[in-house]
């Protein structure tokens, strides 16, 4: 352990919390993924992959290496939704992407409507757009741009109007589409014993970093969606505490955080997950760095003149490029500049313009974390003329 420790260097702990990263984002994204339970199998039959090699039971293996073929193009048709989410975040983060901010008045008035609706068992559906895109997730409906006030939404989800049964698209203190249809969700253990709207708030949820704002007409009680998740929300101020929380994250007011602010708040919401992704990065490391030791890999060196006496020319190299064994880090095998390897011959010891000179390790220049463990050749005939 003292000698890996040893090893360490500081591009290997970069190393390490790039994949540590890495890690995070994907155990993040398996979490939410709807499709997760799948991927329990897949890790199944990747264990038995492994130990059938390790005991080298090759017509298993054989089978297994056609499973999995054929597998990772099923898993590519199965989490596409996941998969293009996933994308969808990592590009809304790059161009940090957000929704614009409804006034704080127009958040009093939704929060208070959804319990009056409730009250009087009117059954509702809003939907408050994250920073992710919707478009390809919402159905049907007819497009509105009207201000957010409690006339307008009491009209609209009067059961008497056409888009009653739909959900209200609310952005940026804008009802921008109502009457729409969202993706059910299949979630009986968090939808329960509830109704359609229930099962599309939560569809929308799983799908996006929508918040859904569920009115039952049937329990007159009020619900939130968000996160793949369904909460009851107790009264109007809690509703609204919880409406001023997701504005905070999706809207431009975020911008103006510190970077080190953001990356703690996420790190307190995700720290099992980085803790684990940091445990597991480190033990990869550990894992490859004595077997990166004794890898081995052959670099072809060019051979390089110095000293070519006055008047003449080089006539003859033969060869002009020497196979070289090295042995090194996979890592540096594989990363190390071409133009860093050269082995030197001196012109001066050919005697008469002809000469085999012998080549020797002190004349191969290399980087000095490799090293020379075979020459293929160990002569090189150079043949000078005159001018």
């Amino acid at each position: 352990m003292g000698s890996v420790l040893g090893a360490l260097r500081i591009v290997d702990v970069l190393d390490i919390a790039i994949v540590a990263g890495l890690l995070w984002v994907l155990i993040a994204w398996v979490r939410e993924a709807r499709a997760r339970i799948a991927l329990g199998g897949v890790f199944a039959i990747a264990m038995l992959y492994w130990t059938a090699q390790w005991l080298d039971l090759r017509l298993t293996t054989t089978l297994l290496q056609g499973f999995i073929a054929v597998a990772a193009l099923v898993l590519v048709v199965v989490f596409q939704d996941d998969l293009r989410r996933l994308f969808e975040t990592i590009t809304v983060v790059v161009i940090r992407n957000a929704s614009p901010r409804p006034a704080a008045d127009q958040l009093d008035e939704l929060s208070a409507l959804a319990f009056s609706l409730a009250h009087r068992r009117i059954g509702a559906l809003f939907v408050l757009p994250g920073r992710e895109p919707l478009d390809r997730l919402l159905e049907g409906g007819f497009f509105l741009d009207g201000r957010v006030s409690d006339p307008l939404l009491r009209s609209l989800v009067d059961p008497g109007t056409p888009g009653h049964d739909g959900a209200i698209v609310i952005r940026g203190g804008k009802v921008t589409r109502f009457g729409v249809h969202l993706p059910l969700s299949t979630e009986w253990s968090e939808i329960g014993g509830s109704g359609t709207r229930h099962a599309a708030g939560l569809g929308l949820a799983e799908r996006s970093d929508a918040l859904c704002i569920v009115v039952s007409e049937e329990r007159g009680e009020v619900r939130i969606a968000w996160r793949a998740r369904l909460e009851r929300v107790g009264t109007a101020a809690e509703l609204r505490g919880r409406l001023e929380s997701f504005v905070r994250r999706t809207t431009g007011a975020k911008r103006r955080d510190s970077w080190l602010k953001r990356s703690l708040a996420l790190s307190r919401e995700r720290w099992r997950e980085g803790i684990v992704a940091s445990l597991l990065a480190s033990a990869f490391w550990f894992y490859g760095t004595p077997r990166e030791a004794l890898d081995r890999g052959f670099k072809v060196v060019p051979i390089v003149i110095d000293n070519l006496p006055e008047g003449y020319r080089v006539a003859l190299i033969d060869p002009p490029a020497v196979e070289i064994e090295f042995e090194g880090r996979a890592r540096d095998l594989m990363m190390a500049p071409t133009g860093e390897f050269q082995i030197h011959v001196d012109a001066e010891d050919v005697a008469s313009g002809n000469g085999a000179l012998s080549i020797d390790p002190r004349d191969v220049e290399h980087p000095p974390e490799l090293r020379i463990v075979g020459i293929d050749r160990s002569e090189v005939r150079l043949e000078l003329r005159p001018l």
